[in-house]
């Protein structure tokens, strides 16, 4: 089964590491997680914008040499899209573009909130491990 974002079982077969982001304006965070144990482990959040935001991540991926990339994407409760909606699949685009790995979007809806319930010191690096599970958990 494929999603309307291209997401599928089979898509991810092969691939092991990955490298989540949640993406904001002035800050965006980042987890790494492997699919085999299907954890996520926060890294520092980047806090930059705009091509400074780019490099960070490149520096992440060089870093990780992850398989694929998984970035969250924000919706209303209701499951409509928003200005944060476009501009996080954008920089998933943007991603896909600049260093030719998949790019997995997944529903970010309410993981600050579970992020805050876990007690994280760091909402945005907690968030994107959420974001990274929640994308672990739809595999199986």
């Amino acid at each position: 089964m494929t999603r309307e974002d291209g997401f599928s079982r089979a898509g991810v077969e092969g691939l092991a590491t990955f490298l989540a982001f949640d993406f904001g304006l002035k800050r965006t965070g980042v987890a790494v997680g492997n699919r085999l144990l299907a954890q996520a482990t926060p890294l520092p959040t980047i806090r930059a914008e705009g091509a400074a935001r780019m490099e960070a991540a490149a520096a992440r991926i060089a870093e990780w040499q992850p398989d694929a990339l998984v970035v969250g994407v924000p919706f209303h409760p209701d499951g409509a899209p928003h200005e944060n909606t476009q501009r996080a699949r954008r920089f998933a685009r943007q991603l896909r573009a600049r260093f030719g790995m998949p790019v997995f979007e997944v529903d970010e809806r309410y993981s600050t909130t579970e992020a805050q319930a876990r007690g994280a010191y760091d909402l945005d690096a907690a968030s994107a491990c959420v974001i990274l599970e929640q994308f672990f958990s739809e595999l199986t």
